[in-house]
């Protein structure tokens, strides 16, 4: 099987080189570049055609928000995988808007985050607990603000608005909540192939590219 490559963006010399070094010595990961902000995180990816880019959130001349829509935007094959020190809402749900595949903190262990990498590389969209915590806090939030009064409609009537069955409802919602396909097998009692079956419906019918983007069109349309 043939390495997952990957570009390293950082704009802190210490850290990009760290994680560079970290990396290359992980199995089945090989890093080809490393850039010191997204207009050369862009750059670089157009040159070396990354599986992965290991985006820095943060940098001065373009930060890694906007270089994550550009190089989604530029190389659809290329996925983005936010790597910060900041686990802020407002910034994780913008990368997350902008195409990124996932946002880790950068307190993960070497090991796991190349794993991350492979993954992500896999289509696996990978979210740090605690991020997907907050983001959890945050609906919550929004409910004792008012602001998802339309939780209170009936299921069906939800489930409609939304052109998704009742089922798919549920699904939806625990995705929000960060659940993996067996959490929400053990959670509805039927198996994790109809929950994938459920989530390919869900992806279908709402046009959502993941299940990342399904968690936010659920926090945005206050369904959780």
């Amino acid at each position: 099987m043939n390495d997952v490559t990957v570009l390293v963006v950082d704009d802190q010399r210490l850290i990009r080189e760290g994680i560079a070094s970290l990396l290359g010595i992980q199995e089945g990961v090989r890093v080809v570049g490393t850039a010191v902000d997204g207009q050369e995180a862009i750059a670089q990816a157009q040159q070396h055609h990354p599986d992965v880019v290991l985006m820095d959130v943060r940098m001065p001349v373009m930060d890694g928000i906007m270089a994550t829509a550009r190089i989604r935007q530029q190389l659809p094959g290329c996925q983005v995988l936010m790597l910060t020190t900041f686990d802020d809402e407002e910034y994780v749900i913008r990368s997350l808007q902008a195409g990124a595949s996932g946002y880790l903190l950068k307190d993960i262990p070497a090991a796991d985050l190349a794993q991350a990498v492979r993954l992500t590389h896999a289509g696996i969209n990978q979210l740090d607990t605690a991020v997907a915590g907050k983001l959890v806090g945050m609906l919550g939030q929004w409910r004792g603000e008012g602001k998802g009064t339309a939780v209170a409609a009936p299921p069906a009537a939800l489930a409609k608005q939304h052109d998704i069955t009742e089922r798919e409802l549920e699904v939806l919602r625990l995705i929000a909540t960060g659940a993996t396909n067996r959490e929400i097998a053990d959670a509805l009692v039927v198996s994790e192939g109809t929950v994938k079956n459920h989530v390919s419906n869900i992806l279908s019918r709402l046009g959502l590219r993941d299940r990342i983007q399904a968690a936010i069109y659920a926090l945005e349309n206050q369904l959780v």
